[in-house]
């Protein structure tokens, strides 16, 4: 938008009943140079003018001009020229506004000479502050106390020129027009100055004032007893429900109501202010749905597609019927799509740009003795998963899929080839130019089962869960660290079958806990218990930079943690998938007691559990496990108080 005399267009214009005086007193023998509120003038005391409303945007007040003739808010010029009948031959003007539109272009009356600012963008709904500097031939323009933009035009500004008889129009774009649609803050006429550098000392460049009439002033005056405001004022605040809205400038002031919390926030321009909040406390858990899946379900994956919904998918055992993607429909999840997939393990979603990916670990080969794993790509036409890339694997057990310095990766957990457990595992890099994964890196890992990603800082780190290496359950498992375009080795950790890490933070505490599985050595003396094993958690000590072991949990054939929080609580959860004699066996929610560490607050009856995964809606929190001894997983609900 380009930004004409603002004389002119529209904020005001005067009308004269005579040309220019060429001779006779000059301004510089007038002594008005203060500051001339030309908004304040047409505010009556105690009130506002009629057709003026008074508008809060973004946490800024200003008026909204809504007479329905032009003219109606006008004010003879000898209220602001008391000593003085001439118009300063220089000076400036002060306006704060926010556009709501581009205004439409029409010719200058009077002076005939039009001055126009160019590339000046002020439709964006946003505040903006311009102060215009007249000097002669001189015209500058400074937009939000930015680099001013200057220009010289042949016929200078009046040295003389009468108010006389004039009269100041506010907010006038002439007759066809009508007036200024959007709201007005500040308009101020300095005489005899620049006032750029008076103006531009405030922080907030574009709400920088001079002189703001005092309806339109942050603090209202107060009520006297029972009396309502001095000024009555509507504003723009919007209350959001829902998921966390994004927090900036553009949602300075408004609400957000978190309806699972029963939180009310305040955006104060970068984060969410708590003003209102009941902090919920996880009561007890409660059985909310039987979810019957096609076979015996080794692993699931919870995930949510932009404006399509939430859903579950389960990694069934056996290949016919295959695998299942439930959607979540009136709070309860549904069969949505059947996926052929071959003693599948594990499910993983991600996304790259736009496109969206599930990738399933196959463990076993196809009809055709072919053994591979799949990526599917979400097709939004269709509104499924459809085939995009086989990749070979050797009875594959995880994906895990990660961001390093703009770039994606997926990593495969390769278990075992025939009776070898000690192979590779792969981490595919993404091609952008082919759109296919290509293999980037191998590792060398021992019957491993799980891949877990994590950040600290600006450092990535991959951990393996080795669970065999073909004589003993009893063998490291290794975290590793990206350097210089690759994992290195970082630290390893002795575990007992390892067959998941899981990695979270409480506070600025990072913590790793390993599900150890059973411990079996074939050379050495077998325990009363293979299964009855601590599971361990460490937490990351900075001055050592390792991890250090910080807490034994007995476990029972431990084959996933699960990390969730209600309200103020941290919690874990494990799979106990098998004590030595039943695979009817409790699972355990652990509560963090800070100095205490992880303690037992709930027992959960599961069968054969193999893994855990927590999640919300708008109805509440929720956990979800996988029995990989029968065709029944099982949705719990946290119940709060």
């Amino acid at each position: 938008m380009s930004a004409p005399l603002l004389i002119w267009v529209v904020l005001l214009h005067w009308a004269t009943s005579g040309d220019f005086v060429r001779g006779g007193r000059t301004w510089q023998h007038c002594t008005d140079l203060r500051p001339l509120d030309i908004l304040s003038e047409v505010v009556p005391t105690g009130g506002l003018a009629r057709g003026m409303r008074v508008f809060q945007v973004q946490g800024v007040r200003g008026f909204q001009l809504a007479a329905s003739r032009p003219r109606a808010l006008g004010f003879p010029a000898s209220r602001l020229f008391i000593h003085c009948d001439r118009f300063p031959e220089e000076f400036s003007i002060i306006v704060t506004l926010r556009v709501l539109g581009v205004p439409a272009k029409e010719r200058a009356g009077g002076w005939q000479t039009r001055v126009t600012f160019h590339n000046v963008s002020l439709s964006d709904n946003q505040w903006h502050t311009l102060v215009l500097a007249v000097s002669g031939q001189s015209f500058s323009l400074t937009v939000d106390c930015s680099v001013p933009k200057d220009l010289l035009v042949e016929t200078p500004f009046p040295a003389s020129l009468s108010v006389k008889r004039a009269s100041f129009y506010l907010g006038n774009r002439r007759r066809r027009k009508g007036v200024f649609t959007g709201l007005l803050r500040q308009l101020v006429l300095l005489p005899g100055a620049d006032a750029t550098p008076r103006v531009c000392t405030a922080m907030n460049f574009k709400e920088a004032t001079l002189s703001v009439p005092t309806v339109l002033q942050d603090v209202p005056a107060k009520p006297a007893s029972n009396e309502v405001l001095k000024y009555p004022y509507e504003t723009d605040t919007k209350v959001t429900l829902g998921s966390r809205p994004p927090c900036t400038k553009q949602e300075k002031a408004q609400f957000w109501f978190n309806a699972s919390r029963r939180g009310l926030y305040l955006c104060n321009g970068s984060a969410w202010i708590s003003l209102l909040e009941v902090k919920q406390r996880l009561d007890y858990v409660e059985e909310y749905q039987s979810l019957v899946t096609n076979s015996e379900t080794m692993g699931v994956e919870v995930f949510t597609i932009p404006k399509v919904g939430l859903f579950a998918a389960t990694a069934n055992r056996y290949t016919p019927p295959g695998s299942a993607i439930y959607k979540w429909t009136d709070g309860k999840f549904v069969p949505y799509q059947n996926i052929p997939t071959y003693q599948a393990q594990s499910w993983k979603y991600f996304t790259i740009g736009k496109k969206i990916f599930l990738a399933v670990a196959n463990f076993e080969q196809n009809d055709r003795g072919q053994e591979f794993s799949v990526i599917y790509k979400w097709s939004r036409r269709k509104e499924k998963f459809i085939t995009y890339q086989r990749i070979t694997t050797h009875s594959a057990r995880d994906w895990e899929a990660f961001v390093i310095e703009g770039e994606a990766f997926l990593a495969v957990v390769n278990h075992r080839e025939g009776n070898n457990h000690n192979i590779d595992s792969v981490i595919y890099r993404w091609n952008p130019r082919t759109g296919l994964f290509e293999t980037n890196q191998t590792i060398p890992t021992s019957g491993a089962y799980d891949w877990e990603f994590f950040t600290i800082g600006p450092y990535s780190f991959l951990a393996v869960a080795n669970t065999f290496n073909g004589t003993s359950t009893k063998i490291y498992s290794h975290i590793y660290i990206w350097l210089s375009g690759s994992f290195q080795l970082f630290q390893s950790i002795l575990t007992f079958g390892a067959a998941d890490w899981e990695v979270f933070r409480i506070g600025d505490r990072v913590f790793l806990a390993v599900a150890n599985s059973h411990s079996y050595d074939s050379g050495m003396p077998a325990p009363s218990n293979f299964y009855a094993i601590n599971s361990s958690i460490y937490e990351l000590n900075i001055t050592a930079q390792m991890f250090v072991k910080f807490q034994d949990l007995l476990t029972y054939s431990a084959l996933d943690w699960e990390f969730f929080s209600v309200g103020d609580d941290s919690f874990l959860v494990v799979a106990n998938s098998f004590d030595g004699f039943t695979f009817s066996v409790n699972s355990i929610i652990y509560r963090w007691q800070g100095y205490e560490g992880f303690v037992a607050a709930h027992h959960l009856p599961t069968v054969g559990c193999r893994d855990w995964e927590a999640f919300h809606t708008a109805e509440g929190s929720y956990l979800l496990y996988s029995s990989a001894k029968e065709p029944l997983s099982k949705v719990l609900k946290l119940k709060t108080t």
